[in-house]
């Protein structure tokens, strides 16, 4: 079966769900061209009369539909939740968002996604520094000393999720989870990101080690390598 047209499922939803709305967006996958059999409809509502933010599931003209739902002034609190976690998922469906309708008050918050998408996030101190390079360390001693097939999956999947963190944030750019680790590390440098799918995929298939070893330490290097002795944390 066809689906309906996104744009025009997005519209009919509105209509029957937010008619009174004074603003809405179609984000996500089908507004990046990225679309799958399995995408959804990400729609952010902008309504002054709900008191707060919420998130709804809907199914409807032939789409599994995702409403983000918000005031004129709740959005700021997400906006900046993901500033501090470094995953702008809301600022981000914002700024790339189609609009679906827009009573006056849409342009001023794409544009304020917009300058927070640019800034970036907050830079990691030192001492953050330190506290994941010490993580990253403990990591992955324990996946080059693991002999343990099942568990070492386990630990690779944290390496990978520790030292792409680590790479994104130590240049102060934003991180993602699942699909977005990849994403965030090719908007930061696709050659790099080459270097550490070919170096998982690797091990994931041959169960060698070295190259995802190799490349943790490259990352470590410029701010002193791996991190062990001498490390303290909460001590008085």
């Amino acid at each position: 079966m066809n689906k309906n047209n996104p744009i025009e499922a997005a519209q009919k939803f509105i209509k029957k769900y937010f008619p009174s709305c004074n603003g809405a967006l179609l984000a996500g996958s089908v507004v990046r061209g990225e679309a799958t059999d399995t995408s959804d409809l990400d729609i952010v509502i902008f309504d002054e009369s709900v008191p707060s933010s919420y998130r709804e599931s809907f199914l409807e003209f032939d789409w599994p539909i995702e409403a983000f739902v918000h005031n004129g002034s709740s959005y700021k609190a997400f906006f900046e939740s993901d500033r501090e976690r470094a995953r702008p998922s809301l600022p981000r469906m914002v700024s790339e968002g189609i609009i679906l309708k827009n009573d006056g008050l849409i342009e001023a918050i794409k544009k304020e996604a917009a300058e927070l998408l640019k800034e970036g996030p907050e830079k990691w101190s030192e001492e953050t520094i330190q506290v994941k390079r010490y993580f990253l360390t403990d990591m992955l001693d324990d996946f080059v000393g693991c002999s343990n097939r099942a568990e070492e999956i386990f630990i690779a999947n944290t390496l990978a999720e520790l030292l792409s963190e680590f790479v994104l944030r130590t240049n102060q750019r934003w991180i993602g989870i699942s699909k977005w680790v990849v994403r965030s590390l090719k908007a930061f440098d696709e050659d790099f990101t080459t270097q550490f799918v070919e170096a998982f995929d690797t091990y994931y298939k041959t169960g060698e080690k070295d190259k995802i070893i190799h490349l943790v330490e490259i990352v470590m290097k410029p701010f002193g390598g791996r991190l062990l002795e001498g490390f303290s944390l909460g001590k008085n």
